[in-house]
């Protein structure tokens, strides 16, 4: 055995053991004056929270599509001088636009057909297939793969959404899961305002502006009556979003085409339906909450909060040309299908910037709040599409914290069994192993507290696992001691040689357990990905302190202690 060389050793773990205490002494007892303060994060089956699975409302998705997707190639047909009847969409879901040509003389139609097709093929072949025609029309189809893939955008630019609203929120390691291709699983462990984060994450915040029709209120308002009568159906029985829908539905065919009915709150009406203002609106200005590039709170000349609008390029020319283009029409805001506001363009805005009052009827402390929460969802960035919420479970801490202790149990005993073998076969050097186990786990739990990660019950499992892993390397180098002995070599000798001989298979077994939590890592989601960190962080301190720690004492003890011989 090389001299002296024990003693950085010793310091090293000395070292490591301080610095590891400083990170694990928090989750076991309260210090003040403690200079680190952070906690283990637990999981939502250990500590209870919110869990929710939401719905997409794909109809809506392929319904804003399909009525921007008519406007695009009605605008570019004509800017190709190609003059048709009419554009309209037939199925929004399956994507079948038709494209009428009633009112083309019948000796140009043939021309014009041919030239429809040219443009299609040339500019729109990766997205739509020609289906059908006849004489006076041609029907188009968005592509199975097209429509695949805008589900998948949809879907991954929900979830993506959904993480920065929850990362602003400020929930430790939530769990927001695909589920199929229409549904989100969110779990948020250790949630206490849960109203506040359902708030959050189900409200679409889908901002558009939208340019009003000018049709007097009394015939909107009568319309309204007439549908609401015939159908049996008011707001409050239904929630405004149902209403919405049910309510434009009805009124398809007595709207003019590509228009729509959205409300505004009424005066000092604190909910719509105490109160609320009818708007004709249309559905193509283009101009949406997609093309923001900040939003923040601001106050207007009486010192009310609003929110201020910045649009990126591509929205300031949008915003410019719609402006421009519509100077004394009403313009809304319209922010979840609801009117906040509807100001005339007097002038082209040319700058990219809006803003969204709030009214000033109400308590300016609830405006602030509800400025607070705009900025937040709208920063975080807008939902593509509504969510409807499927499922909410709340597991309370009884539930959490029932489950620890029969995990807590459950680890101690499987631990205690393993160091009575060890100390029953190994004596004095399985004595040696159960410090090094025990330093072993407490430098788990620190590393786990450093990386801010989530213990859960699979996490636990994992370091059960993981002391169970953890003697292994010792029964290889203890066993290899004794067949070292047992050759008649010298006790120092014997052990300096069961160390490096045993080496190669530690390693080997380590590397296979790595590669198959890497993947786990990789692949698995929620309580697996638990299971992989905590087995990943388990081989790191196994081989420090089952190997590094107990080879450094037992040079302590033949070197610096002389002695001679120990129980084995």
């Amino acid at each position: 055995m090389e001299k002296a060389n024990y003693r950085w050793k010793l310091v090293l773990v000395f070292v490591v053991l301080l610095g590891s205490l400083l990170y694990f002494i928090p989750n076991v007892f309260h210090v003040s004056w403690w200079p680190v303060q952070q906690k283990l994060n637990y999981g939502l089956d250990i500590q209870g929270g919110l869990h929710l699975v939401m719905g997409i409302d794909m109809k809506e998705v392929f319904r804003s599509l399909m009525a921007r997707e008519a406007k695009s190639v009605r605008s570019s047909l004509a800017e190709e001088g190609i003059v048709v009847s009419d554009l309209q969409v037939q199925d929004e879901e399956r994507g079948e636009i038709v494209i009428s040509l009633k009112d083309v003389e019948p000796g140009k139609r043939k021309d014009t057909k041919q030239r429809i097709e040219r443009f299609m093929t040339d500019h729109l072949d990766t997205r739509y297939l020609k289906v059908s025609e006849d004489d006076e029309r041609l029907v188009y189809r968005m592509l199975d793969a097209f429509v695949l893939d805008y589900r998948q955008k949809v879907l991954s630019q929900s979830l993506e959404t959904i993480r920065n609203r929850i990362d602003e929120f400020g929930v430790a390691e939530p769990s927001i899961l695909a589920q199929g291709d229409d549904r989100i699983l969110i779990q948020l462990p250790g949630i206490s305002d849960v109203e506040t984060a359902k708030q959050l994450i189900s409200s679409a915040a889908r901002l558009e502006f939208m340019l009003v029709e000018d049709k007097p209120i009394d015939e909107l308002q009568a319309m309204i009556r007439e549908a609401e009568e015939k159908g049996g159906y008011q707001l409050g029985k239904l929630k405004y979003s149902d209403y919405i829908k049910r309510l434009n539905s009805d009124l398809k065919d007595k709207l003019p085409p590509n228009t729509i009915i959205y409300f505004e709150k009424a005066g000092q009406a604190t909910q719509l339906e105490a109160g609320r203002v009818p708007y004709l609106l249309r559905t193509d200005t283009g101009v949406d909450g997609g093309l923001l590039e900040d939003a923040r709170i601001s106050f207007d000349q009486f010192s009310n909060p609003e929110v201020a609008l910045q649009f990126n390029p591509t929205g300031a020319v949008k915003f410019r040309e719609v402006t421009g283009k519509n100077v004394g029409r009403r313009l809304a805001v319209v922010l979840d299908k609801v009117v906040k506001s509807a100001p005339t363009i007097k002038v082209e805005i040319s700058d990219g910037r809006a803003s969204i009052t709030l009214g000033g009827a109400r308590d300016r402390q609830a405006m602030m709040e509800e400025a607070k929460m705009l900025v937040t969802t709208l920063r975080a960035g807008a939902l593509p599409a509504t969510l409807e919420q499927l499922e909410e479970r709340r597991i309370g801490p009884t539930l959490g914290a029932d489950h620890l202790k029969r995990a807590e149990l459950g680890a101690f005993l499987g631990a205690l069994g393993v160091l009575l073998i060890m100390i029953l076969r190994y004596r004095s050097f399985g004595v040696l192993s159960c410090i090094a186990l025990v330093y072993n786990v407490i430098l788990i739990l620190a590393l786990l507290t450093s990386f801010k990660a989530t213990l859960t019950l699979p996490g636990i499992a994992g370091i059960a696992l993981t002391v169970g892993v953890a003697v292994d390397a010792n029964v290889l180098i203890f066993e290899r001691i004794r067949e070292e002995l047992k050759r008649g070599l010298g006790f120092a000798y014997a052990v300096r040689e069961g160390y490096s001989k045993a080496w190669s298979a530690i390693m080997d077994a380590n590397i296979v357990v790595a590669a198959t939590s890497i993947i786990l890592l990789y692949f698995g989601t929620g309580p697996v990905r638990g299971f992989a960190v905590t087995l990943l962080t388990g081989i790191v301190t196994t081989l420090f302190s089952q190997v590094f720690l107990t080879h450094a004492v037992l040079q302590w003890l033949l070197e610096g202690r002389k002695v001679k011989q120990l129980a084995i």
